[in-house]
C-alpha cells in the first residue's frame, strides 16, 4: 500500500539445518564379495534345476553342459557388469538404479546364452537349464541386495541416533503420517520421532511407522520431559489462533522449542518437505485457517480481463498482482512511480526484470494527464487501487503529502476509471478510516467516501476494502522490531497496552480479490481481522526468539494515534455477507467537484467531456 513502491519486506533467513554427512558406499572389497555372490548364484541355480528337474541323473557329457553354462553367464555378468559399473560402485547397493542394471546384464547375458547353447546342440542336452537358470539366479542377487541395504540403514540409523535430536510430532493426521515418514526414511534427517501426540482418543497407540501414539495435548509437557524432548513438531496443517496461543505459552513456559508446518497453500502438491519446518514465529501465532475463496466467482470478472493494480510495487499491491496472476488475465498492468519496485514484481511474477514491456507502467498517481494516457492506452477491465501513503506519524508531519496522495490521488484513479468505463474498481482501504483520528485514517475515509460517490453516479462496481496491519510489510512493526533486534535494541512501543489488528499478506490479498468479486457497489467490505494483538506480546516473543538480551522502551503515544484500532465507526452498522470473513458498511458519499475546488487542481475533471 505504498505509493513509493517501496521494496517488499525481505523474507527472514531461512534456519539452518546441520545435515549430518552421507554414508560412504561400501569399501571395493565388498563389492568383489558382491560380484562372488552373483557367481554362485548362478552355480546355485543351475544345482537347483539339475536337482528339481532331472533328480541329479545326467550324463557325463550333460554335467559338462551344466557347468560350462553357469561358467560362461557368470563370467560374462562379471565382465559386462564391470563395463557398467555394476561391481564399481556406480549406483548404491539396493537402488533402483543398481537393481535396473542388473536386470538388464543377466537378461542380456542370459538371452545370448540359451541362444547360443541351444544353437549349438548335439542333441539330448539339458534345454531346461539355459531357460529356467537365469530366472532362478536372478531373485538371491536381487535378495542379498535389498537385505543388505535395508542392514546397512539399520546400522547407520543407529549410529546416527546420537546425532539427531529427539523430537515429538503432535498430530497423527495426513501431515503428521507424511513427515514420520520423511524422517524414518531420510537417514541425513535432523530429527527422529520418539512419539507421537494426538487429541482423537481413538488413536491411541496408534504405529505411524517406527513411531506410535504416546497421549494427547494435556500429556505433551509431562511426556517430552519423560523422553528428555526438548522440540515439539506441530504437524497440524489447519490449526485456529487461539490453539496456537496457547501451544506456544505451554511450551514456552516448559523452555520447549516449537517447529510448525508452512501453510497449506506452500506446500507444493501437498507433499511435505523437511527444509519446511521452521521455528514458529509471529505469522504462525495470527494465521487462521486457511481463506477459501470461490474460485469460479472470482475468475468469472478477473480471466481474460485487463487487469490495472496501482503501487504493484508495494506489499499489497504487488501480492495482489501476483494472486491475480495466478486467474489468468488477458493482461496485468502494474502501475508504480518506483522503478525498482516494479523491477521487483515483475521478477517476481515473471521470472525476468527487463522492464522493456508495456504493461509495466512507471508513473505516479498525482500526476493525472499522465494517469489518463495510461488508462487510454490499456482500458482496463478491472482496477485495484493499492497506492497509498501509509506512515502515521510521517503524515502527521506532512499532512499536504497525504493529502496529495491518499484523496487526489485516489480521485484520479476515479476518474480515469469512470472516464474508461472500468467494470470493476477496489479501493485498498485501513482500519484507521474507522473514527479517524489521524491524517492518515482521514485520508483515507475520505478515499472511501470519494469511492462510494462514484458507484452512486458512474456505471461499475466500486468498493473500498478495510483492513488492519499486514505482517511482513516493509516498516510494519515486525520489520521495525527485528530490525531493532538486530541492532541490538532498544525495541520502541508507544504503550504498554496498545493492541492492533493483523494478518498476514496472502490472506489480506485473497480477500481484497474476493471482495473485488461481490455486485454490490457503493459499499465498503471489512475484513475479519480476529482478534486484536497486544504489541508488547509480539516483541517479547521476536526477543525471545532472537536469544539476545534487548531492552523494551516505551515512548508514549504519538499524535493521532490510538490505543486500540477499530475496524467499525461508532456510527455504522456492520451487515454480513456470503464469504464469513467479509462484512460491509455504508459510508456517506463525497462530491469530488468540492474536493478539487477545494485543492486549487488547476487540471480541469474530464468527468463532463464530451
Amino acid at each position: 500500500m505504498s505509493a513509493a513502491g517501496a521494496d517488499p519486506a525481505p523474507a527472514e533467513a531461512p534456519r539452518s539445518t546441520p545435515v549430518p554427512r552421507r554414508a560412504r558406499d561400501i569399501r571395493p572389497a565388498s563389492r568383489a564379495a558382491l560380484a562372488a555372490w552373483d557367481f554362485a548364484c548362478w552355480y546355485a541355480a543351475t544345482l537347483v534345476v539339475v536337482v528339481s528337474r532331472y533328480d541329479l541323473s545326467l550324463t557325463p557329457e550333460h554335467w559338462q553342459y551344466a557347468l560350462t553354462y553357469p561358467s560362461v553367464v557368470a563370467g560374462a555378468q562379471l565382465v559386462i557388469g564391470v563395463w557398467l559399473g555394476l561391481y564399481r560402485g556406480a549406483a548404491q547397493v539396493g537402488s533402483f538404479l543398481e537393481a535396473s542394471r542388473l536386470a538388464v546384464v543377466v537378461g542380456g547375458v542370459s538371452f545370448v546364452a540359451c541362444a547360443g547353447f541351444i544353437a549349438l546342440d548335439e542333441g539330448g542336452d539339458p534345454h531346461a537349464i539355459p531357460i529356467l537358470v537365469p530366472f532362478i539366479a536372478i531373485a538371491p542377487m536381487l535378495g542379498a541386495r535389498l537385505v543388505f541395504r535395508a542392514g546397512r540403514r539399520h546400522y547407520i540409523k543407529v549410529q546416527r541416533a546420537a546425532e539427531r535430536a529427539p523430537v515429538i510430532v503432535y498430530g497423527a493426521g495426513n501431515a503428521g503420517t507424511q513427515l514420520c515418514q520423511l524422517l524414518a526414511a531420510d537417514i541425513d534427517a535432523p530429527y527422529r520421532v520418539v512419539g507421537i501426540i494426538d487429541d482423537d482418543p481413538v488413536k491411541r497407540n496408534l504405529h505411524l511407522g517406527e513411531s506410535r501414539v504416546i497421549g494427547t495435548g494435556a500429556d505433551l509437557v509431562s511426556r517430552a520431559r519423560a523422553l528428555k524432548v526438548s522440540t515439539v513438531v506441530l504437524a497440524i496443517a489447519r490449526v485456529d489462533t487461539a490453539f496456537m496461543r496457547r501451544l506456544t505459552r505451554e511450551l514456552d513456559d516448559a523452555d520447549m522449542t516449537l517447529l510448525v508446518l508452512p501453510p497449506v497453500r506452500e506446500i507444493l502438491g501437498s507433499r511435505l518437505q523437511l527444509d519446511q519446518l521452521h521455528p514458529v514465529d509471529v505469522a504462525d501465532l495470527i494465521a487462521r485457517t486457511p481463506v477459501e475463496i470461490d474460485l469460479a466467482q472470482v475468475a468469472s470478472y478477473l480471466t481474460g480481463k485487463v487487469v490495472l493494480v496501482t503501487g504493484a510495487g508495494g506489499s499489497i499491491g504487488s501480492e495482489i498482482a501476483r494472486q491475480v496472476h495466478a486467474f489468468a488475465p488477458r493482461t496485468l498492468v502494474c502501475l508504480d512511480r518506483d522503478e525498482s519496485a516494479l523491477h521487483a514484481v515483475q521478477l517476481s511474477i515473471y521470472g525476468m526484470g527487463l522492464l522493456d514491456t508495456p504493461d509495466m507502467v512507471l508513473c505516479d498517481i498525482r500526476d493525472l494527464e499522465a494517469l489518463h494516457a495510461v488508462f487510454e492506452r490499456h482500458r482496463p477491465d478491472v482496477v485495484f487501487h493499492a497506492a497509498a501513503l501509509k506512515h502515521l506519524p510521517l503524515l502527521e508531519q506532512y499532512p499536504d503529502e497525504g493529502w496529495k496522495t491518499n484523496v487526489l490521488g485516489t480521485l484520479n484513479v476515479l476518474e480515469c476509471a469512470a472516464v474508461n468505463h472500468v467494470e470493476r474498481l477496489v479501493n485498498i482501504s485501513t482500519d484507521k478510516a474507522a473514527d479517524p483520528t489521524s491524517v492518515l485514517g482521514r485520508t483515507k475515509r475520505q478515499a472511501e467516501e470519494l469511492t462510494s460517490w462514484f458507484a452512486q453516479n458512474h456505471s461499475g462496481f466500486y468498493t473500498s476494502v478495510r483492513f488492519g496491519n499486514v505482517l511482513g510489510t516493509r516498516g510494519s512493526v515486525l520489520f521495525t522490531f527485528r530490525e531493532q533486534i538486530r541492532q541490538g535494541g532498544p525495541v520502541t512501543i508507544v504503550h504498554p497496552e496498545v493492541t492492533r489488528y493483523f494478518m498476514t499478506i496472502p490472506e489480506a490479498c485473497q480477500l481484497v480479490i474476493q471482495s473485488g468479486a461481490f455486485g454490490t457497489s457503493g459499499e465498503v467490505y471489512v475484513l475479519d481481522m480476529g482478534e486484536p494483538v497486544k504489541i508488547l506480546d509480539v516483541a517479547k516473543r521476536l526477543i525471545r526468539k532472537s536469544g539476545k538480551q534487548v531492552e523494551i522502551v516505551f515512548t508514549g503515544l504519538r499524535p493521532g494515534e490510538k490505543l486500540h484500532e477499530t475496524l467499525f465507526s461508532f456510527d455504522e452498522s456492520a451487515r454480513g455477507t456470503e464469504h464469513p470473513l467479509i462484512r460491509r458498511v455504508q459510508v456517506p458519499a463525497t462530491d469530488p467537484g468540492s474536493l478539487r475546488s477545494l485543492a486549487g487542481d488547476p487540471l480541469p475533471s474530464r468527468l463532463d467531456a464530451p
